[in-house]
């Protein structure tokens, strides 16, 4: 069965708008661009949570200069930070172009910010001189192993013995792991999940940004297909949960959450059984999100990513260009040190 790229799908951005986690109430103010068959997502926020390229020295330089950086646009999947397509149909570039920096003038917004946009789509933006930041995410790759144990058959006798260990930890504590998809997903689940991914967020100090009703809109809609749970039980208490959404070639994990820790069970949860879920699906890549450096050792390779940025005082714009221009040779550095780290007796 065919799955487009969910993350542009009209039924997500009506859940999360819809539920309050991407509307006014929670500074996300919806702009979205719509022209002909071209529709892009497009916001004026108040703040730069939920979008993980971090921009607060630009904020603050703004601020010392007398100059104000919010309000500003944003064009992104709010609380996502995967690569993919960032419209839908075929945008005219002047036209596009045109309509956001006129919306900045009429809102008085600083700046517009394009975050993770796929190959395609920077291609098709060449031509407006935009800035280009890079940062570095990790990724799994599906090289048409034909199980789990010929993945762990590439690696390092070291790396294979220790992830054998780690999965084994979880079934020496007892805990048995579950997981379903679509209408297949047993209703209590969705509650379960949620506790778990609530937690998360309060042991952090934290106000979640998703609510329960995101997730009842999301399993309720075009998109319930597309839909994966990961759950971890002791006896018949679920302990831990993961959330995953896939299409026909990549898996995206997006969030998890557990309310007690035992040894190994975000790695099962959380990369474990998504590697397996795409060697059985034939899928071709997973995107677990951001950050985690323990991902190098279990087989997930860093791969550069990138957002655009057009700040409407020309100065500005400048001094971040050169900026990230600066900040792209680290990045660049870090990669390379990453690979150097991955476990693979040969990486292909």
């Amino acid at each position: 069965m065919n799955f487009d790229y969910p993350f542009l799908q009209p039924d997500f951005f009506a859940a999360l708008e819809q539920s309050g986690g991407a509307a006014p109430e929670s500074g996300w103010y919806p702009q979205h661009l719509t022209a002909g068959d071209v529709w892009m997502p497009l916001y004026l926020k108040t703040h730069n949570r939920g979008e993980y390229v971090f921009d607060h020295g630009w904020a603050q330089a703004y601020a010392e200069h007398g100059l104000n950086y919010f309000p500003r646009l944003v064009t992104t999947v709010p609380f996502s930070p995967l690569v993919g397509p960032r419209w839908r149909g075929q945008p005219d570039v002047a036209l596009l172009r045109g309509h956001v920096e006129q919306l900045a003038r009429e809102n008085k917004a600083s700046s517009w910010h394009l975050l993770f946009p796929d190959q395609t789509t920077q291609q098709t933006l060449e031509s407006w001189p935009l800035a280009q930041r890079e940062a570095c995410h990790f990724r799994w790759f599906n090289r048409d192993y034909e199980d789990f144990e010929s993945f762990l058959a590439t690696l390092t006798s070291r790396r294979r013995k220790s992830i054998r260990r780690e999965r084994q930890s979880c079934a020496q504590a007892d805990i048995r792991v579950e997981q379903a998809c679509g209408e297949d997903i047993p209703e209590h689940w969705w509650r379960a999940f949620y506790a778990c991914y609530v937690d998360t967020y309060y042991k952090r100090g934290q106000r979640p940004y998703l609510s329960e009703d995101f997730f009842h809109r999301l399993r309720h809609s075009s998109l319930a297909k597309q839909l994966m749970l990961v759950l971890a039980f002791s006896g018949d208490e679920p302990v831990a949960a993961a959330f995953y959404l896939f299409d026909q070639h990549t898996l995206y994990g997006r969030y998890w959450g557990s309310l007690r820790e035992v040894d190994g069970l975000h790695f099962e949860l959380c990369y474990y059984r998504g590697i397996e879920f795409c060697i059985r699906r034939g899928l071709k890549e997973f995107d677990p999100g951001v950050q985690g450096e323990h991902k190098i050792l279990r087989g997930f390779e860093p791969v550069i990513t990138r957002s655009l940025h057009w700040l409407r005082e020309p100065a500005f714009h400048r001094a971040v260009t050169d900026f990230c221009e600066r900040e792209a040779v680290m990045v660049r550095a870090y990669q390379q040190e990453a690979r150097s780290l991955l476990p693979y007796r040969q990486v292909e």
